[in-house]
């Protein structure tokens, strides 16, 4: 379970992950509408769009309140902590005891990752799995991931999946991310950054919508997801993971 979290930084190189996914979102954003994967027929939702940051109605005091937005963890587990105190958190947040936080060693980077199951973390979004991983060098919290799919809830569905990324999606573009940071809508090989944004202090999150593509009848990509993935980073640019010393090999 782990590893198809921790498996996120793989796909890009993991010590330029957000420059990448940058690059492509920025691209994606220029491709012409009958290139965006769509969702299929079945499991029609709005649309990704464009981020906003601050309120909607322009109201400055909710703006202001916005702008001030700092990603520090996620809930009570906070960026720079040690084991012992996420541990406490996840007991805290959710009502675990604490033998329902499992441990694994992700071996390629060469951090340690716990690991909890949470029942509707997004209310009516079904069952996710919840990991945090602790750095390399720090062995404190760098980043938490959260997925869900079939392995995670197996009444999950396509028309869940998008629904949650869609939810998702326009709560962060409404939650006061630096506006220059905010990318949106952009196409991977296997599915969609539905969002990625930082705060001032460069703390980063991201949200994947995955699955597979098809042509549809008009020829506009039609995207069957089967997962979606939520990451908050504390040092997306230069993550404390294990890399090999230039010239070693």
């Amino acid at each position: 379970m782990f590893r198809i979290a921790n498996g996120f930084r793989s796909l890009f190189d993991c010590a330029g992950v957000m420059l990448i996914v940058i690059c492509l979102t920025v691209a994606a954003q220029a491709q012409s509408k009958k290139n965006t994967p769509t969702p299929p027929a079945s499991a029609a939702a709005p649309a990704p769009s464009a981020a906003t940051s601050g309120d909607a109605k322009g109201n400055p005091e909710n703006s202001a309140a916005a702008a001030a937005l700092s990603v520090t963890g996620f809930r009570s587990a906070k960026f720079g902590t040690a084991e012992a105190d996420v541990r406490a958190a996840i007991e805290k947040d959710f009502g675990v005891k604490p033998d329902q936080i499992r441990s694994e060693e992700n071996l390629a980077e060469q951090t340690h990752v716990l690991g909890v199951r949470v029942p509707d973390l997004l209310a009516g979004g079904g069952a996710a799995e919840v990991s945090y991983v602790f750095g390399y060098k720090t062995k404190k919290l760098i980043e938490v991931t959260t997925l869900w799919s079939k392995s995670t809830d197996d009444k999950i569905t396509p028309e869940r999946l998008f629904s949650d990324a869609n939810i998702l999606r326009a709560h962060f573009s409404e939650a006061g991310y630096q506006p220059d940071t905010i990318v949106t809508n952009g196409v991977t090989n296997n599915g969609i950054v539905m969002f990625r944004g930082s705060d001032a202090e460069g703390h980063t999150t991201v949200l994947m919508l995955q699955g597979t593509s098809s042509e549809g009848a008009d020829k506009q990509r039609v995207l069957t997801p089967t997962s979606l993935l939520l990451f908050y980073l504390a040092d997306a640019k230069n993550p404390d993971v294990f890399k090999l010393p230039p010239g070693q090999f």
